[in-house]
């Protein structure tokens, strides 16, 4: 069990983006994009199979024929003088398999093996993607919520446009968390020495549970991404995607009852505050709040009953 490394190409100090499942798949998406649209080659992978039980049984002819795992790639590709790693995984190691999120001794051995990778080819930097759970409304942008795992990165995190550090949102005194593998990993790279971002586009409390992508949160990320990298993205086939994701939130946001939905509108005038004039949601009203969501989607048979 380890990597497998197909090609060895020669990096000049890469940066590895990663991209794991999460919460409308947000990071996945804009990870994913950036790959595909960087026209980037695969470079190696995880083997799976000691983190992950089979996805699929493949049988040809009356006969097994294979067992196929969740896959856990490596990619490069140089931009505009930039050398780019990227790690997309299809699943995070769990030991539960109820529970959502990476945890465990699995999910620390996947963040090692991650590491060791950027580790071999000279990384001085890892961006990990995912979602951040916000009291916005789904009309307004997505903005990206980002956890330096070092004081000396802030700085240049402010300087990104639409960007804002995690810890002033929550208006915790500096306090917030990142559930899963988005966070572990910059956990682990800064006892390994390496830089680590995590940038969360922003998703509406009220869409977190459902089976709905929300890729106005990724292209937000895309947007960072762009500024980080400095370069121009085409995002002109993704923003198609998003219109029709948007066709369907506003079919799902027309059937909630009327009540909720213009407490639901009364988020977009904290969207408009200052971050640091934001409260964060105490944990009564959030979950007040889900309660009433969930009710409703149960009602309409499409309910997630995880609360928040």
């Amino acid at each position: 069990m380890g990597i497998k490394l197909h090609k060895h190409p020669r990096l000049k100090s890469p940066i590895m983006i990663v991209g794991w499942p999460g919460i409308g798949n947000i990071g996945l998406i804009a990870v994913d994009t950036l790959r595909e649209l960087a026209k980037a080659e695969e470079l190696g992978e995880i083997e799976s199979y000691e983190f992950f039980l089979p996805s699929k049984v493949v049988i040809k002819s009356g006969i097994l024929e294979e067992l196929e795992f969740p896959t856990n790639k490596f990619y490069f590709r140089r931009i505009e003088g930039k050398d780019l790693i990227f790690f997309i995984g299809e699943e995070q190691p769990r030991k539960q398999p109820t529970s959502d999120y990476a945890e465990g001794e699995e999910a620390y051995r996947m963040a090692h093996l991650v590491l060791d990778v950027a580790e071999k080819f000279g990384c001085q930097r890892v961006y990990t993607s995912g979602a951040a759970v916000s009291l916005m409304h789904h009309t307004m942008r997505s903005r990206v919520w980002a956890v330096p795992n070092t004081e000396r990165l802030i700085k240049e995190i402010k300087q990104y446009s639409n960007t804002i550090v995690m810890s002033e949102i929550e208006g915790r005194g500096g306090q917030g968390h990142i559930t899963g593998l988005n966070g572990l990993l910059l956990g682990v790279a800064k006892k390994r020495g390496i830089d680590g971002i995590c940038l969360m586009g922003e998703i509406p409390i009220y869409l977190q549970g459902l089976p709905i992508i929300y890729p106005k949160a990724s292209k937000s990320v895309l947007d960072v991404f762009s500024d980080i990298l400095g370069i121009d993205i085409d995002l002109s086939q993704f923003e198609k995607t998003a219109q029709k994701a948007e066709k369907n939130i506003e079919k799902f946001y027309s059937q909630i009852p009327s009540e909720m939905r213009s407490q639901l509108e009364k988020l977009k005038e904290i969207y408009h505050l200052e971050p640091t004039e934001i409260k964060p949601m105490t944990e009564k009203n959030r979950k007040k709040l889900w309660e009433e969501i969930s009710d409703f989607l149960k009602k309409e048979g499409k309910g997630d009953e995880e609360a928040i």
